[in-house]
C-alpha cells in the first residue's frame, strides 16, 4: 500500500475522531467524573472493540449487518439500552461526593471492559468501517484484505492517541471541576445526561 494513501486515510480518519460522537463522549464523561487515567482506560476498550468492527469489515460481516435490518436493530437497541442503563446509575449517584482520588485497578477494567461493550454494541462503526475503508483500497495492489486490516490498525492507533489526549485535556479540567463544590456535585448527574444522550442518538441511527 503506498504511503500516499495512508497519509490521506489518516487525515480522514483524524478528521472523523475529533467529530463529536458516542465514542469520544463518553471518553470525557468518564475522565471527568473520574480522572484521566480512567479515560485512558476506557479509551482503551474502546479501541479494543474497534477490533471487532475492523475484522467485521475485513470478513464480510458488516455487510451481513447493514443488509439484514432485523440484525442491526437488535445490536442497536442492545446498545441503547446499556447506554441508558449507565445513566440511571449515574442519576442513582447523584448526591455522591467526588474527591481526587485515584481509583484501584479494579475500576480501571471494570472501564475497559466497558468501552469494550459500549463499542462493540454500536452497529454504527461496523457501518463507518464497511464505508469508509474500501474508498482507500486499490485492488489492483492485490490482498484487499489485507489493505483493510492495515487502515482499520491505522484507524485504531490514532483513536486510541486522540482519546487519551481527550482523557488527559478531561482530567485536567476535573481539577478544576473539583474545586468548586456547586458543579461538583453535580457531575453524576452531567454523566447521566451525556450516556442518555448517547444511547438515544445510537437508538435513533439509521442503517
Amino acid at each position: 500500500m503506498e504511503l500516499s494513501t495512508i497519509f490521506a486515510f489518516l487525515g480522514a480518519a483524524i478528521m472523523l475522531t475529533l467529530m463529536p460522537g458516542p465514542d469520544n463522549l463518553f471518553v470525557l464523561a468518564q475522565s471527568i467524573t473520574q480522572d484521566e487515567k480512567a479515560g485512558i482506560a476506557t479509551s482503551l476498550g474502546l479501541c479494543t472493540g474497534l477490533l471487532v468492527h475492523i475484522s467485521a469489515a475485513v470478513l464480510g460481516i458488516s455487510a451481513i449487518i447493514y443488509q439484514s435490518t432485523i440484525i442491526f436493530s437488535i445490536v442497536k437497541f442492545a446498545g441503547a439500552l446499556y447506554l441508558l442503563y449507565l445513566a440511571w446509575q449515574s442519576f442513582r449517584a447523584k448526591g455522591d461526593p467526588f474527591t481526587l482520588q485515584q481509583q484501584n485497578e479494579q475500576a480501571y477494567i471494570e472501564l475497559y471492559k466497558k468501552g469494550i461493550l459500549m463499542n462493540i454494541l454500536n452497529p454504527k462503526v461496523s457501518l463507518f468501517f464497511l464505508a469508509l475503508l474500501p474508498q482507500f483500497v486499490h485492488p489492483a495492489q492485490g490482498h484487499v484484505a489485507w489493505q483493510m486490516l492495515m487502515l482499520g490498525i491505522v484507524f485504531l492507533v490514532q483513536a486510541f492517541i486522540l482519546f487519551s489526549l481527550f482523557s488527559i485535556f478531561a482530567g485536567k479540567a476535573r481539577q478544576v471541576i473539583i474545586g468548586k463544590p456547586a458543579i461538583a456535585k453535580r457531575l453524576n448527574i452531567v454523566q447521566g445526561i451525556l450516556f442518555t444522550f448517547i444511547g438515544i442518538q445510537i437508538a435513533l441511527s439509521k442503517q
